[in-house]
């Protein structure tokens, strides 16, 4: 059984998420690290209504029982787990973050607070015929994920670490504003 800090994080988070537009009704997913493993999100959940069914434990390392209900790309978030002492993982899908993936190497922000928070975001990529939750993009994600809170996988999304979900959300909130603002001053 998640416990009960654990599931109102993933409830608050996924509500805000949808809000604010970050994903849409069953995209996304996000994880953190306990002590027995880790508890991710059921694949195809709708992150802005999730229930407890909704929320899966899972072993850090894996294979485990529980991995055909998790998120299909529950391999990104364990090697992001291994590669880093992130506490959380969340990955969006920032609709002008996304969009400026697709013709851009790296995002770098020009708005003060993505100055302060990100710095750069580092856009990586693989075969685009390869699924995101495929080994070759949990390589590429873990390895730039050891550098930079965020990243962005090319054409498909973000992926955040932080020590909370809340961290992750932040860093994720932040670089679609900052992706924003460059997208509406800059173009593509």
């Amino acid at each position: 059984m998640v416990e009960e800090t654990i599931f109102a994080a993933f409830r608050e988070i996924g509500r805000d998420l949808f809000l604010r537009g970050l994903v849409s009704s069953h995209g996304g997913n996000m994880s953190v690290r306990t002590p027995q493993g880790i508890c991710i999100t059921r694949t195809r959940c709708m992150l802005g209504r999730i229930t407890r069914n909704d929320v899966v434990e899972a072993d850090a390392v894996g294979p485990g029982p529980n991995d055909s209900l998790a998120s299909s790309e529950l391999i990104v978030h364990r090697a992001i787990y291994r590669s880093t002492g992130a506490g959380a993982v969340l990955h969006a899908h920032p609709p002008h973050a996304t969009l400026l993936s697709m013709v851009r190497d790296a995002l770098v922000p020009i708005d003060p607070e993505g100055c302060s928070l990100l710095q750069k975001v580092s856009i990586v990529s693989v075969d685009r015929t390869v699924a995101a939750g495929s080994p070759e993009s949990t390589g590429a994600v873990s390895e730039a994920l050891r550098a930079y809170g965020i990243v962005m996988l090319k054409k498909h999304g973000s992926f955040a670490r932080g020590d909370t979900l809340e961290d992750a959300y932040m860093l994720t909130s932040c670089l679609e504003a900052s992706s924003f603002y460059l997208y509406r001053l800059q173009g593509l």
